[in-house]
């Protein structure tokens, strides 16, 4: 018994100090994301499932009886299916473009001349900039009344009248005989979105342009082929990677958008997306269940979205 107590402490291997102290310096990180992000998100889960109002957050019970209503009018409303559909529309028009513009422009600042910093910088002003002071600018431009985008519409191009942008449904355009209905309102705020997020997928798509092999496009140019051959074949095919992460990461952030468009048009003239009907949901009814449980019904219809799109990617080949 004796010689027990007097056996010194087994000492720790150098890989189980590692761990400790690995685990001692992760801890205040991992205690500030189960404070600020599980557990706010684990309450919302939870209040979908019950009957709350705003003016109960306060002092509602966790432990309070569990129900489907919530979910039975959010799915019994209309609003949730067209509200859906406009956000797919949104969220596809508005990755596309913002993706498309990105590759447009690290095309044309690859290649060095003067200027070119300059350019570069300038290209990240629509994503720096406050959201709050690029929609004022759009909205100033865009007025009916005395924007410019009109003015030069009606004195140049010989629009007959001024035409209302952000409060507008639908405008019926008619080519070659045949009418045709466009959400103008919707296509503004695709517009703005694409504008405003082209400089992320710049920067990513000129890195990885900067990254690129000259060899290959060298090759290409001593067989002859065009440069719209040269970038359809080799630079496209070296750069699909990155756009498929581009447009997963897109995807995500614009199905969840409220700021930009909320800021532009109000939800109004048929751009009242998913995330503005929460917001109503939030704030004009004072309905706290019937938001969350619309937020929860956002999320499973985006991680369905984003299976369907890796499984594709994944049949094709690509790795994201």
């Amino acid at each position: 018994m004796s010689a027990l107590l007097l056996r010194p402490p087994r000492r720790r291997t150098l890989s189980q100090r590692d761990a400790r102290t690995g685990i001692a310096l992760m801890s205040p990180t991992l205690i500030i994301v189960l404070a600020v992000v599980v557990v706010p998100l684990l309450w919302s889960v939870l209040i979908a499932f019950q009957q709350l109002r705003l003016l109960e957050i306060g002092t509602a019970n966790p432990f309070r009886s569990l129900t489907l209503a919530n979910f039975e009018r959010v799915f019994a409303s209309g609003g949730l299916w067209v509200s859906l559909g406009t956000t797919l529309v949104y969220t596809a028009g508005s990755v596309l473009l913002s993706i498309g513009i990105g590759l447009l422009a690290a095309m044309a600042v690859r290649r060095p001349f003067r200027g070119r910093n300059f350019v570069r910088a300038a290209f990240l002003l629509p994503y720096v900039a406050p959201v709050v002071a690029v929609t004022f600018v759009w909205r100033t431009m865009l007025n009916p009344q005395f924007g410019i985008v009109n003015e030069v519409g009606q004195s140049t191009f010989g629009w007959a009248d001024p035409i209302p942008f952000l409060s507008e449904a639908q405008r019926t355009v008619e080519f070659l005989g045949a009418q045709f209905p466009i959400p103008t309102a919707l296509l503004t705020a695709i517009a703005f979105e694409g504008w405003r997020y082209f400089p992320f997928a710049f920067l990513f798509l000129m890195a990885r342009l900067e990254a690129l092999s000259a060899e290959s496009e060298e090759a290409a140019l001593v067989d002859g082929a065009s440069p719209l051959q040269t970038f359809r074949y080799i630079i496209l095919p070296q750069l699909m990677p990155v756009i498929a992460l581009l447009a997963v990461l897109r995807t995500i952030w614009t199905f969840n958008e409220f700021d930009d468009i909320f800021l532009l048009t109000g939800g109004a003239a048929g751009t009242a997306v998913a995330s503005v009907r929460v917001y109503e949901f939030l704030t004009v009814q004072r309905n706290v269940g019937a938001a969350a449980a619309q937020s929860l019904v956002l999320a499973v219809v985006l991680v369905l979205m984003l299976a369907v799109y890796l499984f594709m990617m994944h049949r094709r080949g690509e790795r994201l």
